[in-house]
């Protein structure tokens, strides 16, 4: 399987039940939770065109690369991706972020990852695009933040 279209997309939840449940809120925010997820890495095929927004079938096996951040109460959490095509349009790569921090440090880290990528690869890669999510878990709450390049599934 060659994919052909993908979209990017984020979202962050709180539960006080359980840190599944946060994933499960950031998943639905994030419009994929309908989706059974297979976490791939971080390669764009040549040809392959980024839409808004691509309708997914209910329990549709869909491959996605996927930043993800869990934390507790209290704490400062994000998530993001960085992607960028070659600037000969043969592929692209996508490099996924997280960690205990605020936007600034996140994006600044997400593109020292990508332009590591790109130099193992010997590859000129064009603009880096971001997308990214930011968060501070309230009270009595678990927390997740995701950020995910979601490949479709037809």
């Amino acid at each position: 399987m060659v994919p052909k279209e993908f979209f990017v997309t984020s979202g962050q939840g709180a539960n006080p039940t359980s840190e599944l449940n946060a994933f499960d809120e950031a998943l639905k925010k994030a419009g994929i939770a309908h989706c059974n997820i297979v976490q791939v890495t971080s390669i764009l095929p040549k040809g392959c065109i980024q839409r808004k927004r691509i309708d997914i079938p209910n329990g549709a096996i869909t491959y996605a690369v996927i930043a993800r951040m869990d934390g507790t109460e209290g704490q400062n959490i994000g998530a993001a991706i960085a992607w960028s095509w070659a600037k000969n349009g043969e592929s692209g790569i996508v490099a996924e972020t997280h960690g205990f921090m605020e936007k600034d440090a996140l994006l600044e880290i997400a593109e020292w990852k990508i332009q590591e990528m790109a130099k193992v690869r010997d590859m000129d890669i064009g603009e880096i695009f971001y997308k990214f999510e930011t968060m501070r878990i309230p009270m009595d709450n678990y927390g997740c933040t995701i950020a995910a390049l979601v490949f479709s599934p037809l």
